[in-house]
């Protein structure tokens, strides 16, 4: 059975870290995942820090994504909404390693944007995307 996605990064482009340039998905099924923050089960958004709330809002988009019956490897593209870019800059590294423990090295088409604020104003971060079920 061929993988529904395939992961291309052109030799002609800066080398990627924490993302793939290009991801192709072909048959299967395709998910939307909505925005997940930080949110607990009440509603109420946990975690102090950054990567604490990177870390709860990964769990809530890969909880959807199982729930409809998907596994990290089938994220063709993730946007990450930061409310603050300098400070995901600083957290790189760790938002790297909690990424790579909850999903390996499979890395979707990824994009970071800086917005302003987010729906719960404690929230730090969200996450939504698509993937591809075989």
């Amino acid at each position: 059975m061929t993988e529904p996605l395939h992961r291309i990064n052109p030799a002609e482009l800066s080398p990627p870290t924490g993302f793939s340039h290009a991801v192709t998905a072909t048959g299967g099924q395709l998910v939307f995942l909505a925005g997940q923050t930080a949110l607990d089960q009440d509603g109420k958004v946990v975690g102090d820090t950054l990567p604490a709330q990177f870390r709860r809002a990964l769990t809530n988009l890969f909880t959807a994504l199982a729930a409809a019956g998907g596994s990290p490897t089938d994220l063709a593209r993730l946007t990450v909404y930061a409310t603050d870019i300098a400070a995901y800059r600083e957290c790189a590294p760790e938002l790297g390693r909690i990424w790579r423990e909850m999903a390996g090295r499979d890395y979707p088409a990824m994009a970071v944007i800086g917005i302003v604020r987010l729906w719960d104003e404690e929230a730090m971060v969200e996450l939504d995307g698509i993937a591809v079920l075989p």
